[in-house]
């Protein structure tokens, strides 16, 4: 049996400030991963609970070095190669890259970062969606740790101030 090391995963914040969401900049956050001794980084992204459905996957990144230090602001293209390099899927609106929190009005979401570390960079083409990356990654998985915020608007649209 193969152990699995915990990583230990922070975002800097517990709510979305509104940079990261849609009603900001929709920039992707910096994560702060330690830990760390794998050959590539994953990341997915996950909200758990959309109502009468399932959950939904906001961000798909993968073969990322391994690095302490996941900048934010990754751009919303399939080869990533600045400020880091990396591929990128698939998200659950259809597009590629990180898509932030938009919880329907008058909701409170949470949103899961879920960081594997890899003993290889993977064999997954860019744009493949958070199923694929996935089966890419059994068998390679050494490391894990998440971290999740939340992120609420007010009925008007708004993000809600705390």
């Amino acid at each position: 049996m193969i152990s699995m090391e915990t990583l230990v995963v922070d975002l800097g914040f517990s709510i979305f400030p509104s940079v990261h969401t849609c009603d900001g900049g929709n920039l992707s956050p910096q994560i702060e991963i330690k830990g760390l001794d794998a050959a590539s980084v994953a990341i997915i992204a996950v909200n758990p609970f959309i109502k009468n459905c399932c959950s939904f996957c906001p961000w798909v990144i993968w073969n990322i070095e391994p690095r302490s230090l996941i900048p934010a602001g990754i751009p919303r293209v399939p080869i990533v190669a600045s400020p880091i390099p990396a591929l990128q899927g698939t998200n659950g609106y259809g597009g590629i890259g990180y898509s932030g929190p938009c919880p329907p009005p008058g909701e409170t979401h949470r949103y899961f970062f879920k960081v594997y570390g890899l003993d290889t960079m993977l064999e997954c083409p860019p744009g493949a969606n958070d199923h694929e990356l996935v089966r890419a990654m059994r068998g390679h998985v050494v490391q894990f740790g998440e971290t999740f915020a939340m992120y609420s608007r007010a009925d008007d649209g708004g993000a809600m101030r705390r």
